[in-house]
């Protein structure tokens, strides 16, 4: 994970993104080594459903997919990744307003809190396998800023 201040570039410490209400782990890849810690999430926040997203640059439609998530939006729960492969790019608004870019790469497990805005794309590679889990079995429902 790298996170840094998106209008100055400067690094963002974990004990920030802690205050800020973002949940950051480092975990080990393996179904052992991260289905506890995703077990323990889900009973202490009330998850409910877990499941595999994966994109590739293979992907149909994978321009289309990556647009309903790079716009600024928020969501009325909180947005779990646990990235098993690849890399994304989270750019998360703080409380004070200002744009916190959070890169998150294999073994990083990231909690956006509810109704939090950001925008999710993926790097240059175009690879992205994650687990999510959910409060509702319907999935995150992005609501998008107003442009007005």
């Amino acid at each position: 994970m790298k996170a840094t201040w998106i209008d100055d570039g400067t690094p963002i410490a974990r004990e920030t993104l802690a205050a800020e209400g973002i949940l950051y782990e480092r975990l080990s890849t393996e179904p052992a080594g991260y289905q506890p810690t995703m077990d323990v999430l889900k009973t202490e926040r009330g998850y409910v459903e877990q499941d595999v997203v994966e994109l590739r640059s293979t992907t149909p439609n994978l321009e289309a997919i990556c647009a309903k998530f790079d716009g600024e939006h928020l969501h009325d729960e909180d947005e779990v990744r646990f990235v098993l492969e690849g890399e994304g790019v989270f750019d998360i608004r703080s409380r004070g307003d200002r744009w916190m870019r959070v890169v998150v790469e294999e073994g990083d497990l990231i909690v956006v809190p509810a109704k939090r805005r950001h925008r999710f794309e993926l790097t240059e590679q175009k690879t992205i396998r994650c687990v999510r889990l959910f409060q509702d079995t319907s999935g995150w429902v992005p609501h998008y800023r107003d442009a007005s």
